[in-house]
């Protein structure tokens, strides 16, 4: 049996349909990592070590040497 060849844009659109959805999962699993980044930096932050640090960093910058 004959099969016609597929043209190039053919082609093409039948590789473009097979990527749809794609750009919206890889939004999806950023903004997952964004998430756990952005929980991760309110556990450190909550330790009172870390908000020592950061408060004698403020009063450093703030002082008039």
């Amino acid at each position: 049996m004959f099969r016609a060849r597929t043209t190039f844009p053919t082609f093409v659109r039948r590789l473009w349909q097979e990527e749809d959805g794609a750009a919206t999962a890889e939004y999806a699993i950023a903004t997952l990592a964004a998430v756990g980044f952005a929980g991760l930096l309110v556990v450190i932050l909550r330790s009172e070590e870390v908000r020592g640090m950061l408060t004698d960093v403020v009063r450093h910058a703030l002082s008039i040497p």
